[in-house]
């Protein structure tokens, strides 16, 4: 087992989960609460990472990341070739999962409960962090390990801006080819067997936080605790 590749896939996935939960927690939320020109066009964007080639994705990453690109010149980040340009190629593939997930979680909470919560002093920040976001946490968690664990299997978008380079960029996935390319199946079946109950446990992880329990719904009893805790 590489372990060094185990451990950096945790490294460039933990960094990817934190971009993805803020860029698509924002994200999602600007698609389920306003109405703005263009939504249809931001929304298509958001989501192009999954119909995208992985190599197609790569290239707009070096286009940002490269020479020329706003990372490199108006930043001074050099990262292509490193784990964090892995973590950022990990954090665009499965940012689309949880935009969806939480666009759809946060379309769900019912909005009396937030009036309600309104009519007891709450300003609208205070709405959203102790009404909104709790009545949609299992949503926008699910969304959040579908996006992890979508980030900890990306492959060729990785392989374009970070390289494969053993004890610096090779994470899990890119292992398990090295593997085979060099014909060590047996280490290949270690880590293809980690990475299958990876992904079990994720899945079956998500379909227990999404078992129905009705339309984001709370007393308004629950409400007034929601409202006034802090």
């Amino acid at each position: 087992m590489s372990w060094h590749a185990v451990l950096l896939s945790v490294q460039v996935t933990a960094v990817a989960s934190c971009i993805i939960l803020v860029c698509g927690l924002g994200l999602g939320l600007l698609l389920a609460r306003t109405s703005f020109w263009g939504k249809s066009v931001v929304e298509t964007a958001a989501n192009l990472p999954l119909v995208l080639p992985p190599s197609v994705v790569g290239y707009y990453l070096l286009l940002l990341l490269g020479r020329g690109g706003p990372f490199y010149e108006w930043l001074g980040l050099r990262l292509l070739f490193t784990w964090p340009a892995a973590a950022l190629a990990s954090a665009v593939v499965g940012l689309p999962l949880m935009i969806q997930a939480s666009r759809a979680a946060l379309a769900s909470v019912d909005p009396t409960l937030e009036q309600a919560a309104r009519t007891l002093g709450s300003t609208e920040t205070e709405v959203l962090w102790r009404v909104t976001f709790p009545l949609a946490r299992r949503g926008i968690l699910a969304g959040l390990l579908l996006g992890a664990a979508r980030a900890l299997g990306e492959f060729g978008a990785t392989l374009m801006v970070a390289g494969d380079i053993p004890g610096r960029t090779q994470t899990l996935p890119l292992a398990i080819y090295d593997a085979i390319q060099n014909r060590q199946y047996d280490l290949a079946s270690q880590m293809v067997l980690l990475m299958t109950g990876l992904a079990f446990f994720t899945l079956w992880a998500v379909r227990r936080i999404e078992q129905p329990r009705g339309r984001g719904t709370a007393n308004h009893g629950e409400i007034a605790l929601l409202a006034r805790r802090g």
